[in-house]
């Protein structure tokens, strides 16, 4: 599972609404890169491209899709939004990782 604040859930809300289809979701990617071996993608994906090994998560009312190797990798993270003076960004709370880069967006596992 994964759980969103409430101003994520707000944030991914109007982001989605930027998009041009309508019945889109929210999909959260781990892939090999950044300073710590793993960064954070998020896209919107067409419900018609979902995979067999998908997971679709309902957090705050936001569909969260999930492939097999993401959800092994963040699975009980918490994803945050906030705003400063050097503009807004998602921060992510993985109780997986091992170790956190600075910029919060890059992780390693054991």
């Amino acid at each position: 599972m994964i759980h969103l604040s409430q101003a994520a859930a707000d944030e991914i809300e109007r982001l989605k609404s930027k998009q041009k289809k309508a019945n889109v979701l929210f999909r959260l990617t781990v892939k090999p890169g950044g300073c710590s071996g793993w960064f954070y993608d998020m896209t919107f994906n067409d419900k018609q491209t979902l995979t067999q090994g998908d997971r679709v998560f309902t957090s705050r009312d936001i569909e969260i899709v999930l492939d097999a190797q993401t959800l092994e990798q963040i699975q009980g993270s918490t994803i945050e939004y906030s705003e400063d003076l050097m503009g807004g960004g998602f921060r992510f709370y993985n109780p997986q990782a091992s170790e956190v880069c600075g910029c919060g967006n890059s992780f390693s596992i054991d």
